[in-house]
């Protein structure tokens, strides 16, 4: 296994549309896998293929608390088929949204239909954190961030924040470039 990458907002990849798998073989084994091990490393307890990068509907979910507790979720193109009208909020964050949290409001219930690594159908009922989590993935992978649920003007703030320190980012590695590139001319010399 190993550790991937995720990517972070304002980075353009999050909002594209997921595809849907096609067939699951080793290597969607070996996503699912390596998605599992980072999430578990980032921490957090859900993560979306698009957050690595890979723009297919697959989505890992573990809500237990300690390794024993420990009881992943691997859902390949999954659809909710039906949501509660009962609404619950908690103060969601999100691995590509990293160090912000906010208060989203989402149905209560939902019923997740989705294949699991044997390429079979199941469908199970979630509520609570599980059901929050498992909607909070899901719009993922249609290119949506839970700060689209966000009031206008906080989303534009969370938005221009990282834009701001994706600049800066940008801005120190070319530093770092040209500084190395300096050194190596005065080594040359």
């Amino acid at each position: 296994m190993a550790l991937l990458p995720i990517i972070t907002l304002p980075d353009p990849r999050l909002r594209k549309v997921s595809e849907p798998v096609a067939r699951i073989d080793a290597e969607i084994h070996r996503l699912l896998d390596d998605m599992l091990e980072t999430m578990y490393e980032a921490p957090g307890i859900g993560l979306a293929a698009i957050q690595v990068a890979v723009p297919k509907r697959i989505v890992v979910v573990d809500i237990g608390k300690t390794e024993e507790e420990r009881n992943p979720l691997f859902l390949i193109n999954p659809a909710i088929v039906w949501a509660s009208e009962e609404l619950s909020s908690y103060n969601e964050g999100c691995l590509s949204v990293p160090d912000y949290f906010d208060d989203v409001k989402r149905p209560a219930k939902v019923r997740v239909r989705h294949l699991d690594r044997k390429g079979e159908t199941i469908e199970f009922d979630a509520e609570g954190l599980l059901a929050t989590v498992v909607q909070h993935e899901l719009e993922h992978l249609e290119g949506g961030l839970f700060i689209d649920n966000l009031s206008r003007l906080k989303r534009e703030r969370v938005v221009k924040k990282f834009a701001k320190a994706a600049r800066f980012d940008e801005i120190a590695a070319q530093r770092r470039g040209e500084a190395a590139a300096r050194e190596a001319e005065k080594a040359e010399a």
